[in-house]
């Protein structure tokens, strides 16, 4: 095995370089996020070589990044960030957003207590796991006429709240106000749409997840009372993305930008890069299809917490403002975006590609809801079923260093088949039970793939994040209670 410190300049202990002279061609230094314990498999994954052919691209600005959650990805790495200039050529990339277009997390507070919810946790996540469609494929209690779909994929977390699933201070505290701009409907697949009409509202497989949890551990008495956060309550984090419909415009779009890449000649070192300047007619219909998938997410996950609501509702009695049920925040993790930022002193609009990555802007800045623009826009890291989530808020030192990101989420130790060879379900059960926790998944397949083992710690990984200086922690919430796609 390759050690680390042949390829590595250690900047400081949360912070690691790959000089623009480890090979040919390219235009950026790789800087890493991540503590010594974790270097060695982040070389054996060779995840760092992706974050290496990254930089190879036009047009890239700063740093090729990756945040402590790296692993291995398609295109970009999974916790990957880098941005582009268009006026220097920059280029938009499906591998640097990814198949899963705006996977992304919300959590939900609740003036509900470990002490009332405790006895009724089983009833509830029974409760989610009926009301919630889940599972590969799965569809939801909504078949969408043609017209209903592309204003859902315009209108995003708008169009939902206008039907009736939920309140507008849900949009306001959702990135993007739930509505990405520049969304066309005109540039998504017939069949992207056929996968997406009656999966709207559905949790999907893989490492989606609802989950309700405990406040734990309070970091920062000031943030978490702005954020209505207190020990020993209640909180609810959901998680998935754009489903069939985001996964098919990924793969649309990949054949697009292999053409392009033959027709603005650029060289690659990898092909899952494939790519097309910003301002290309190809990387502008990437952009507005990308954008309708985020929006289609954002609705999707706004659909999900109505149906949280009323589980709860169900199962604990009262209404939602009853209950004290409503949305801190919800962010993106596969996604790119047209963002103002600083290169060399000078404010400069560029393409700002995050996957398995997340925003993280810091206190003042103007796109954060004016409710927490003192302390920072909320930055939400869930970890494993098993383990732990937290609630940090951004920094100015993540403006500076990481066009105001950081990471999405623990990261994978072991891939999907690794964990099934050599995990028992029955035994993860067993363990996860013995820790009170009660997991309900549509498959046990699924199940086994998403067991804690196969992920990094979560508290590691957003040490690096806070002592680097990216984010700072808030709160860190325990789980009680998971449904699993």
């Amino acid at each position: 095995m390759t050690n680390w410190k042949e390829i590595f300049q250690k900047i400081d202990d949360y912070r690691f370089k790959i000089p623009r002279t480890f090979k040919e061609g390219m235009r950026a230094d790789v800087v890493i996020y991540a503590d010594e314990q974790m270097m060695p498999h982040i070389v054996a994954d060779n995840a760092h070589l992706q974050a290496v052919n990254v930089a190879f691209l036009p047009g890239i600005v700063g740093n090729s990044l990756a945040m402590p959650d790296i692993h291995l990805g398609y295109g970009f790495p999974i916790g990957g960030v880098a941005a582009f200039d268009p006026d220097l050529g920059g280029v938009i990339s499906p591998g640097g957003v990814g198949y899963d277009i705006n996977c992304g997390v919300r959590v939900l507070r609740t003036d509900l207590t470990i002490k009332e919810v405790k006895p009724k946790i089983r009833d509830i996540v029974s409760r989610l796991a009926t009301n919630v469609p889940s599972g590969v494929g799965s569809e939801g209690p909504l078949s969408l006429s043609a017209k209903d779909l592309d204003n859902l994929l315009i209108n995003g977390s708008k169009w939902a709240v206008s039907h009736g699933y939920g309140e507008q201070n849900d949009i306001e505290h959702t990135e993007e106000n739930g509505s990405m701009q520049g969304a066309d409907p005109a540039y998504v697949s017939r069949h992207a749409k056929e996968r997406g009409t009656s999966q709207q509202g559905t949790l999907g497989s893989g490492n989606h997840f609802l989950e309700v949890q405990m406040v734990e551990e309070i970091y920062d008495e000031k943030a978490a009372a702005v954020f209505g956060l207190f020990k020993d309550q209640i909180t609810i984090m959901v998680h998935s993305g754009s489903r069939g419909l985001g996964h098919q415009v990924c793969t649309d779009y990949i054949k697009v930008m292999n053409e392009a890449v033959r027709k603005y000649n650029i060289v690659l070192p990898d092909r899952q890069l494939c790519c097309a300047p910003i301002n290309s007619p190809e990387g502008k219909n990437y952009f507005a299809a990308m954008a309708a998938a985020a929006n289609f997410a954002w609705a999707n996950r706004q659909m999900l917490m109505h149906w949280t609501v009323e589980s709860f509702a169900q199962v604990i009695g009262g209404s939602r403002s009853a209950l004290g049920i409503s949305l801190i925040y919800d962010v993106a993790h596969n996604i790119a975006k047209m963002e103002k930022h600083k290169v060399n002193g000078k404010e400069k609009l560029l393409c700002v590609h995050r996957k398995g990555a997340t925003r993280a802007f810091p206190a003042g800045h103007p796109v954060i809801p004016e409710d927490y623009r003192e302390i920072g826009q909320p930055v939400l890291i869930p970890g494993d079923m098993g383990r732990y989530s937290y609630i940090l808020v951004g920094t100015e030192k993540a403006m500076e260093e990481t066009w105001g990101s950081v990471c999405h989420g623990a990261g994978r130790m072991m891939s999907r088949a690794a964990a099934s060879r050599t995990l028992s379900v029955s035994q993860l059960l067993a363990d996860l039970e013995k820790k009170g926790i009660i997991v309900m998944a549509a498959s046990k397949k699924g199940l086994i793939e998403e067991a804690p083992e196969a992920y990094k710690d979560v508290r590691e990984v957003v040490d690096v994040v806070h002592n680097s200086g990216l984010a700072k922690k808030v709160a860190r919430m325990r789980p009680l209670g998971v449904v699993k796609g």
